[in-house]
């Protein structure tokens, strides 16, 4: 079994004996692509991923063998995310379902860049469905990324009609930029990278240079895609008084804080938003299945022996996204 490593500073493929079931509960998938996350970059970069760990999680399957209660067979190609929540704990009772204990225990074995993958019962039970037959692999690879970003929609609790201003169109912008859309908010998305712009504008969706935004313009949300030096201050120009920051990115480590009092004496209301919830993915499958949410030609096909070039490629911006071809 072929497997992308972190090692030495770098994304190597090795050579493993494939997993087997062993009579355990679950699946054992072949995979057949894996999305590259933006949160694999960052594990990447600041070193946080240890040698020897597999990276990936936005995959899609083929189903080799099982040992189930669930109606899933041998031959099913399926999408799934990678963590569960416990529903029990404080975190999930609140509905911080990323913040769970049980959700950040759980993972797919060893990783989505890895020929084949182990998912538990519970996986199966929770956040694994069959993938629609009007998407493409790579399309459906969208399901836990768009789900993440339902998530964040739902927090956001916005009124039908609320303006939101979206900075960044990375694919995470993108992907906003329509999910918002999709909830009833009049949207507009901003970058300063013109292709990024154009291609938001094909989806029908108002998009322009943030040097452009005239300077009276007030969202009732700012989602923060983008974790440049100056999102802070972008997003707290263009917020409304009584308005929301909604982030959704990782900023510099050195970056100064939120200014205290323009929380205060603005009533703004700053949140954060990471993982999705089993209902988040369902209502996400549902957005990729209705084309609500459209996200061919957002990423680019890479092979399992290029991933290094991909990581590379994502880094410097030469691409939207990555979808590496594993099987």
């Amino acid at each position: 079994m072929l497997k992308a490593v972190v090692k030495n500073n770098k994304i190597e493929i090795e050579e493993t004996k494939t997993i087997t079931l062993d009579n355990k509960k679950g699946a054992i998938v072949k995979v057949l692509g894996c999305g590259l996350c933006g949160s694999d970059i960052v594990k990447f970069v600041h070193k946080t991923a240890k040698d020897g760990t597999v990276l990936g999680h936005e995959i899609v399957a083929l189903i080799k063998e099982i040992n189930s209660d669930t109606s899933f067979k041998s031959g099913d190609i399926i999408v799934t995310s990678h963590h569960i929540p416990c529903g029990n704990c404080v975190y999930c009772k609140h509905g911080n379902v990323s913040m769970c204990k049980h959700f950040k225990e759980t993972n797919i074995i060893p990783g989505g860049f890895s020929e084949y993958v182990f998912l538990s019962e519970e996986h199966l039970k929770n956040v694994a469905h069959i993938k629609p037959d009007n998407l493409t692999e790579i399309e459906a690879s969208f399901y836990e990324p768009l789900g993440c970003i339902v998530r964040a929609v739902k927090r956001a609790s916005l009124l039908m009609g609320d303006n939101v201003l979206v900075l960044g169109l990375g694919s995470i912008g993108i992907l906003a930029s329509q999910a918002f859309k999709a909830y009833g908010a009049d949207v507009t998305g901003c970058d300063l990278i013109e292709e990024r712009i154009n291609f938001l504008k094909s989806t029908g969706i108002n998009a322009l240079n943030i040097n452009e935004l005239n300077d009276d313009y007030k969202a009732d949300c700012v989602f923060m895609a983008s974790g440049a030096d100056k999102a802070i201050e972008t997003a707290l120009k263009y917020v409304r008084n009584g308005g929301k920051i909604l982030v959704f990115s990782s900023t510099p480590l050195e970056q100064t804080a939120y200014p205290n009092n323009e929380i205060y004496y603005r009533e703004l209301t700053i949140m954060g938003s990471y993982s999705p919830s089993p209902q988040d993915l369902k209502e996400s499958l549902e957005l990729l299945k209705s084309r609500k949410v459209k996200v061919n030609n957002i990423s680019t096909e890479y092979r399992l022996k290029d991933i290094q070039k991909a990581f590379d490629d994502t880094m410097s911006n030469k691409i939207l996204k990555v979808y590496i071809k594993v099987n």
